[in-house]
């Protein structure tokens, strides 16, 4: 009940303008640098914000953030599933160059990826100056040496696997990977409900401290199993009554995230954090299919390489830095923030980046400029998996300028597609412009040379 009050409260402020939450005020302690809070939802779908056309839910919260600073139309995952991304998002690297082509599990028979050595953010935002905490989903390993606080994290209360098969007792194949730091724990309630209060928690540990802070929080929501709280399910039934079943359930735990992010933002308002906090909300990958995502006007659904499955709602707000209300179309990736943030933070990459900085993207428009670097750069994608369609193999893809070059499985034929003339890529070009897709496949054939080396399995 709570939570829907303050969510008609500030949806009623949302409409009369920008969320006052946002709303200039003097922190307690200003750091030299900025906090950075960075929110990531696990397989949101581009169309599954109100801020991005949805009709049939309503994320106030969320809304109101990326209107107080840029929202992003063309902002892409690394891959179509989670641990590669999140690999990509920590390392500013491509997933497979840093040993996590595919989803890391549990079953060592279906397990992907093995998290390489190298320096990841927190790691650099500690040499920043800052302190860093993880609060959710990992999903990067489950045993030492690849656990959060050995990888950079100094505060870890979440959990170490990929999906929960129930979010109130949140074990997956009856294993409990909760944690707080390298003690096992066991909290009651609703997984994102939980999240937010260590988030909380953590948040007013920072209060009034003068040395910057770092913190990740990675729902599991909306991943399967569709599972809201039983009076936020109600609540959608009530006014959606001609909703499909299972797309209630979905737009239930999104609506039910949104207010918590709400919680968050009004725990920073309240510790007088947010004047030098720079906050980002986005989605690790395409929303899912069987869940009856909407991943807006574009292709398919997570799992694949077409947009649908790769691109992602994306914003970010820094109050007195960011103009409020802009949107940008300039096509990024997840591995763009590592180095945006050590720009913004003067640290030096010491390690290989395949990331771009896009502080200037920040800081100025640039959407439609033909010749923007992001616009010339080539933007690589993957997907190892053991099911019967890839049998251990990968799926790639790879966008240069308009043009885009993919395969839907590992034994079909490459396909060419020109985004501007087709954003929803019903005409496969691979017959027609053959240059072209000699081109592209040029590229891939050589980011699969370039990542052979790099051991993706334990021991190996």
């Amino acid at each position: 009940m709570k939570y829907r009050l303050f969510a008609s409260l500030v949806f009623g402020l949302v409409l009369a303008g920008i969320c006052t939450l946002f709303i200039s005020t003097t922190p307690a302690v200003a750091p030299s640098k900025p906090n950075i809070v960075f929110i990531i939802a696990d397989d949101l779908g581009w169309g599954d914000l109100s801020s991005y056309g949805a009709t049939d839910l309503k994320t106030p919260h969320i809304d109101s953030l990326l209107r107080a600073g840029l929202r992003f139309t063309h902002f892409y995952a690394n891959s179509p599933v989670c641990s590669p991304s999140r690999a990509a998002l920590l390392s500013g690297q491509w997933p497979e160059r840093v040993g996590v082509p595919g989803v890391i599990r549990d079953v060592a028979s279906d397990s992907w990826g093995y998290l390489a050595p190298d320096k990841l953010l927190p790691s650099y935002l500690q040499q920043a100056g800052y302190h860093t905490a993880l609060v959710g989903k990992w999903h990067l390993g489950l045993e030492t040496p690849n656990t959060p606080n050995e990888r950079g994290f100094q505060e870890f209360y979440g959990f170490l696997g990929d999906m929960m098969d129930d979010y109130y007792t949140k074990r997956r194949n009856n294993h409990n990977f909760m944690r707080h730091n390298r003690q096992i724990i066991d909290p009651p309630g609703h997984a994102t409900d939980v999240f937010t209060d260590g988030a909380v928690t953590y948040l007013n540990s920072r209060r009034g401290n003068a040395k910057p802070f770092f913190l990740y929080l990675a729902y599991n929501a909306p991943h399967n199993p569709l599972q809201p709280p039983a009076e936020w399910l109600e609540q959608v039934k009530k006014r959606e009554p001609a909703i499909d079943p299972t797309r209630a359930k979905l737009v239930a735990l999104i609506e039910h995230m949104d207010a918590n992010i709400g919680r968050l933002l009004a725990t920073l308002k309240k510790n007088r954090q947010l004047e030098n906090t720079l906050i980002v909300f986005t989605s690790d990958n395409g929303g899912w299919g069987p869940g009856k995502a909407n991943n807006g006007p574009h292709r398919s659904f997570k799992g694949t390489m077409y947009e649908g499955g790769i691109l992602i709602p994306a914003g970010v707000a820094w109050a007195g830095h960011i103009q409020p209300g802009r949107v940008s179309n300039e096509p990024l990736q997840l591995s763009d923030w590592m180095p945006t943030f050590l720009e913004i933070t003067g640290q030096k990459i010491t390690t290989t980046i395949d990331g771009k900085s896009f502080l200037t993207v920040l800081n100025t428009n640039l959407s439609n400029d033909p010749s923007s670097v992001f616009r010339q750069r080539p933007l690589f994608f993957i997907r190892r998996e053991g099911t019967d369609a890839f049998k251990g193999l990968t799926t790639q893809a790879v966008r240069l300028g308009d043009w885009k070059l993919l395969q839907a499985n590992p034994f079909s034929p490459y396909e060419l597609y020109n985004l501007k003339d087709d954003p929803k890529e019903t005409t496969n070009l691979a017959g027609q412009e053959k240059a072209k897709a000699n081109e592209l496949t040029l590229l891939l054939m050589n980011q699969i040379q370039e990542s052979g080396s790099v051991p993706w399995q334990k021991g190996k």
